[in-house]
Order: C-alpha cells, then structure tokens, then sequence
C-alpha cells in the first residue's frame, strides 16, 4: 500500500478536511520550511556556535527522516513527570532505561529525551548509535498537594560528559513559577549552547485561570506566546501541544480582569478554526519557522494510530518541524511501538502530504 493510502485510509472520513484544507490565514510562502539544509540556510546564520550546529546536524541526519528536516523523537520522561507506575504499569519493560532508548532505534526516531538517570544509565552503550537528549528538569508528584513546578535535576556539565547532542527542558508558562523558570532555563540553555548541545524547549502554559468554558492550555494565542517566549531564549527547536482552540486572551479579558494584550487580527486574518491554521499560528511565533515546530503526540488511547497520523498530518502541512510521541508508543509491546513511530514518519516522507 502506498504511503498516501495508508494515511488516508487512518484519517478515514476526515482525510478530505485535513490533506485537502487551502489555508488563507499566514501564507507558507513566508516561512521558512523544514528541508535537508535547513542548519546551513538557517541556523548557521544566527550566533550558534558550530558545534550545536553540528549536533543539530546530527539529530537532523539520523533514523528514518534522516536529511528530510523532519524529527521524530521519542521522549520519556513520564517516569518522573506522570509518576513511574502511573506510566509503565501498561508496560513493565520500560523500568529498563535500555528498553527506552532501544525503542527509539528500533522505531528509526531521530533522536530520544529522558532523564539524567535513564540516558546516564546507557550512555556508554548508546550515546553514539543515537542522539541522546537530556531532560533538565522535571515536575515532581510527592510534594502534597501536588504543585505545578519545574525544578532542576542535574547541571549541564553532566550533560556533556554522558555524550548528549542535545538538552531539553519545561517552562509552565503562566505558573506561580514561571518567572523563576524562564531565568533558569535561559541560563541552561546559553551554558549548553557553550559546550556545543542543542536545545529543545517544551513550552507548556498552566494556570488553573486557563480552564473557563474551555481548556485554554491548549489555545493557539496562548500557546503561541508560550513559543514565541522559547524562542527568544534561543531554544533551537519549540516543543508544543497541538492547539484545539483559540481565544485564551480573549476568555482571560472578560469581565473586570485584563490580561496580557491582544489584536482582533490574531483571530480572523492571523488564524480560523481549522487545526492546520490554528498550528500555524504557532509557527509563525517560532520566527515564522527559522526555529522548528514539533508537536505532541498526547496520551495513550483507543485509536492511537489514527491520532498520531492526525497530529502528524496537522504539524506538517502547518509548516511544523515534526511529532515528539512518547506514551502512545512505549506503553504497547516494543514491535508495535516501534511501527506507531514509524507511521508517524510516514506522514513526513510522503510527498503527497505538503504545507496547506
């Protein structure tokens, strides 16, 4: 069966809205597009250093999507964000740091994010069959009740020494502690960078304001400035939830509040409802796409396989970077997981699926 087909055939009877949308909001003719020489016709021009753009090079030039521009990486991290046995139980196996990172080679992923303790634990085995990417920090669950926070788990000298090519790292913008958290992560992020290691920010928005009528962690103008602040930290690739709605500002400025600021254009010429538009807009706040989108993948589910084209589908034909999927994949049998990921990939080696 052709790739085309595949796709289809997994986006069923939404495979005309998704594949077929003409997007008349920010026209792809102003981003910047991922492609096979995307570090030298973009990156190289900023202030990095060569070796990040070496190691970008590397994470760009490896697995399946090798030289497309696309990524695909596997990230748990979930061991400590979501709670161990809350996020393995499904899976057993994957209490075995090795298991993690065999995964992502088996799955053909360009890279894999986990802990310090996951990655310390296999580098010497690893590190140079894949690109490991270190996740700085984390949530923690035992603090009661629990706290939206992201603290520090290691320094960046570590980092270094196990032999990653890159660092990640979560900022709750919006939380009681973003403040604190932007400053850290700007530190980490400008050390790495130093020692030559890419950096990828997971640039979430929490704040219990967020959830009115709707779930606005996950609106395009919220979120949107959630990137737009990682990129102006240097984040060298953006990592964010697939937007399902839009107007965060506009639900926060109701009634007497006021907050942040908005223009009217952001909602009917910037974007429309349409989840490729609604992505887009992110994109545009990554400097129109000089600096990469990837989504999430989201949780595990009933119809995984179809959700992951979806989302795959949405990121590139916005103008996006690629997925990063992490639970759809590890808590299903390593052969299984290993075929989600690489139907993700799919959808970034198909010709047939191009920018909206």
């Amino acid at each position: 069966m052709a790739l085309i087909d595949s796709i289809q055939q997994a986006l069923g009877d939404k495979a005309d809205f998704y594949l077929n949308h003409v997007s008349k909001t920010i026209p792809k003719e102003q981003l910047h597009l991922p492609s096979d020489d995307v570090v030298s016709t973009v990156y190289s021009h900023s202030d990095r250093n060569n070796r990040v753009l070496q190691n970008l090079h590397r994470l760009l030039n490896t697995g399946r999507l090798a030289g497309t521009g696309y990524t695909s990486i596997l990230p748990v991290d979930q061991g400590i964000e979501h709670s161990a046995g809350a996020s393995f139980a499904k899976n057993p196996a994957y209490f075995d740091p090795e298991n993690i990172v065999k995964l992502a080679i088996e799955g053909g992923c360009n890279g894999v994010a986990s802990t310090y303790g996951v990655l310390g634990m296999t580098a010497r085995k690893y590190a140079h069959k894949i690109p490991f990417i270190v996740k700085v920090n984390h949530n923690e669950l035992l603090t009661y009740p629990n706290k939206a926070d992201q603290i520090l788990y290691g320094t960046i000298q570590q980092c270094y020494d196990m032999g990653a090519s890159a660092i990640g790292a979560t900022i709750y913008f919006g939380s009681d502690n973003s403040a604190r958290q932007i400053t850290e992560i700007a530190e980490a992020f400008a050390y790495a960078h130093e020692f030559g290691m890419a950096t990828i920010l997971w640039c979430y928005v929490r704040n219990n304001a967020f959830k009115s009528d709707k779930d606005y962690h996950v609106s395009a103008d919220l979120t949107g400035q959630a990137n737009h602040l990682g990129v102006t930290i240097q984040a060298d690739i953006i990592k964010q939830k697939l937007p399902e709605n839009n107007g965060g500002y506009k639900a926060l400025n109701m009634g007497s509040s006021s907050y942040g600021k908005l223009d009217e254009r952001m909602y009917t010429e910037l974007s429309s409802d349409h989840p490729i538009d609604l992505c887009r807009y992110q994109v545009a706040n990554c400097y129109m796409g000089r600096i990469g989108l990837i989504n999430s993948g989201g949780a595990s589910g009933s119809n995984d396989f179809a959700e992951a084209a979806t989302t795959a589908v949405v990121n590139k034909r916005a103008g996006g970077m690629g997925l990063i999927s992490g639970r759809k994949a590890f808590q299903r049998p390593m052969a299984e997981g290993a075929k989600l990921l690489q139907s993700i990939q799919d959808v970034y080696l198909c010709k047939e699926v191009t920018i909206a």
